[in-house]
């Protein structure tokens, strides 16, 4: 389908590839924020999308408008000719038709699912390789175990090109590493090659410059991992001037909702009394849900309550977990207009089995109306376990 679309993937800007389980998005995020902040053009390919699906191409920093979409989709249409295709690889022909087409000095490519076989592998040269936190997710596809998972993301190493790798697992690393020697790819290690550490209300980056930063405008210590990672392969990019300021801008600015998201407008923040807060964050898995958990340390000022909807291709035990020991009180619900959801009683169910006190609600709305009727002067509330639960809030309150 691309040949007959004029291989538009070979026409790209230099690309920054990212595969991994956990923090790709940010990574994006944190990178395309920096080189915009630099006063470089941008284009963007992420997935899934929150609210409409035109958020997963960002043409030159701007989301792809209706018009400009259904063209770049008919035209893939027709030169796919009804072959066998899915939807994430005739949208990524798409994504990839429409960049050809609009100048820009860098593309951000987020892989859908693994790596190896994923639509955006078929990028031949990247600049860089990036691979975020792998851990245990999309076992169906990847396999049950690290050493498979790891082997599905490294398929994006390329003969040659640097190869990014975030701290992992051992058996993760070897995989990654032994993929990286087998095809002739520098690999970069975190700790070793970069690193991060708070400095007070600053952070130092020490990479191949040495940067006093501010805190990143995403909350999270996981967070200041994934700037650190953007900043690495942001400072390998060939041939593009990047001052020093924008890098304290881009982390200081970066936006990616639904990733510990505080809600201050909209119907749900307005059922809450003065002094509560409401939160949103996307993740589903259990090293997601480790990042939370690790991030609610700092809420000890309040209690905090969940709620907590997942789908059955999601382990919600073990995502609970780690939650567990930090959470209140949990109100289970189901996910709007999502079949594959499970129920609010399945949900509520798992947080029992953690000895979370729990209960169903009808809907976010009631879930969010109930906690906010418990007698307190301050709470937090954490809305969580599901990017299409998260879209469906964001809707109304984003």
């Amino acid at each position: 389908m691309l040949s007959r679309l004029g291989d538009p993937h070979l026409g790209l800007p230099p690309a920054i590839h990212v595969a991994g389980t956990n923090g790709k998005g940010s990574v994006i995020a944190f990178a395309r924020a920096i080189l915009e902040a630099a006063g470089h053009s941008v284009h963007v390919y992420t997935s899934p999308h929150l609210v409409r699906f035109n958020e997963r191409i960002l043409v030159a920093g701007r989301i792809i408008d209706d018009a400009a979409l259904e063209a770049v989709l008919a035209e893939c249409e027709d030169a796919n000719a009804g072959d066998p295709v899915t939807f994430f690889e005739i949208t990524t022909a798409a994504a990839f038709l429409a960049f050809a087409r609009t100048p820009a000095d860098v593309v951000l490519l987020e892989t859908g699912l693994g790596g190896r076989l994923d639509a955006t592998n078929v990028v031949p040269r990247p600049a860089a390789s990036v691979i975020t936190s792998i851990s245990i997710d999309h076992q169906d596809f990847l396999g049950e175990t690290i050493d498979k998972i790891a082997f599905e993301k490294a398929g994006i190493i390329k003969p040659g090109v640097p190869c990014l790798l975030a701290h992992q697992r051992k058996k993760a690393t070897k995989v990654v590493a032994d993929r990286a020697a087998e095809v002739g790819a520098p690999l970069l290690h975190e700790g070793r090659d970069w690193s991060v550490l708070k400095a007070g209300e600053s952070v130092r980056y020490s990479g191949r410059a040495e940067r006093v930063l501010p805190r990143p405008a995403l909350a999270g210590a996981h967070q200041l991992r994934n700037a650190a990672q953007a900043i690495a392969a942001v400072e390998r990019l060939p041939g593009l001037q990047i001052p020093a300021a924008a890098f304290a801008d881009g982390v200081l600015r970066v936006e990616w909702p639904a990733r510990l998201q505080r809600l201050t407008r909209g119907p749900l923040p307005a059922l809450l009394p003065e002094g509560w807060e409401l939160w949103l964050d996307g993740g589903h898995n259990p090293s997601a849900a480790e990042a939370i958990a690790a991030h609610a340390r700092s809420w000890r000022d309040a209690p905090l309550h969940l709620v907590f909807g997942m789908l059955r291709t999601k382990d919600h035990l073990a995502f609970l977990k780690y939650l567990a020991p930090r959470v209140a009180s949990l109100r289970g619900v189901a996910i709007p207009g999502e079949e594959a959801s499970r129920t609010a009683e399945d949900v509520t169910e798992a947080a029992r089995r953690w000895a979370i006190p729990a209960e169903p609600a009808a809907s976010v709305e009631a879930a969010v109306a109930g906690l906010a009727r418990t007698p307190a002067p301050s709470a937090r509330i954490l809305i969580c376990g599901s990017l299409y639960l998260a879209g469906s809030v964001l809707r109304e309150n984003g």
